[in-house]
């Protein structure tokens, strides 16, 4: 399989940290969304909404959207609980990391570590400070009681999720702030087949 992204990307990061964990042979490709590579005719002919990841299987079907992906490669893994209910409360943290979490803390990353605070984006920057606070308090408190965000298992929430969280400081947010965030990141970090974004 091939995968199209910049690990430097919380959500292309998600896929190349469990297709590690999976230990899942593939082929990655880096495209560089700073240089619009994402906007070329042969990558808008993989995924016409001009985003990264884009996972391409052996047979050439393509599937976008990071935690799609996510969820395609981990089925049948210990990394999707079985119990219906567990696996929904998965996914249930799955849509809070794309709609409260990632366009405020990965946003203000974005403008702060790869355009450099830009003056005209700075007020910008400003205002995601509040809602990725929220965000991060959320899952501090959901972690007092649980190694992981559904239970005592890692699982692709836990994935999906710590992929802009661990880099959180880089848009602003002081992690130092959230100690059960801290303690569940070094937690993922020591799991087996635990790789690095860069």
């Amino acid at each position: 399989m091939i995968i199209y992204g910049d690990v430097g990307s919380g959500n292309c990061y998600k896929i190349k940290l469990l297709l590690s964990l999976l230990n899942i042979n593939h082929r990655w490709i880096r495209v560089d969304i700073l240089n619009k590579e994402t906007q070329s005719a042969d990558f808008l002919s993989l995924n016409p909404n001009g985003k990264i990841p884009v996972l391409v299987l052996e047979d050439g079907r393509v599937l976008s959207e990071s935690n799609a992906i996510l969820g395609y490669l981990a089925e049948g893994t210990k990394f999707i609980p079985t119990d219906p209910f567990i696996k929904a409360k998965m996914y249930q943290w799955m849509f809070f990391e794309q709609y409260s979490h990632e366009p405020f803390i990965a946003v203000a990353r974005f403008i702060n570590k790869y355009l450099g605070l830009p003056p005209e984006r700075i007020e910008e920057y400003h205002n995601l400070q509040p809602k990725g606070h929220k965000a991060l308090s959320i899952m501090d408190n959901a972690l007092v009681e649980h190694d992981y965000l559904v239970g005592n298992e890692l699982t692709i929430a836990d994935i999906a999720l710590y992929a802009y969280t661990h880099v959180a400081e880089e848009g602003g947010f002081n992690l130092k702030l959230y100690p059960n965030i801290q303690v569940w990141c070094q937690r993922i970090r020591e799991y087996l087949g635990y790789v690095d974004m860069i």
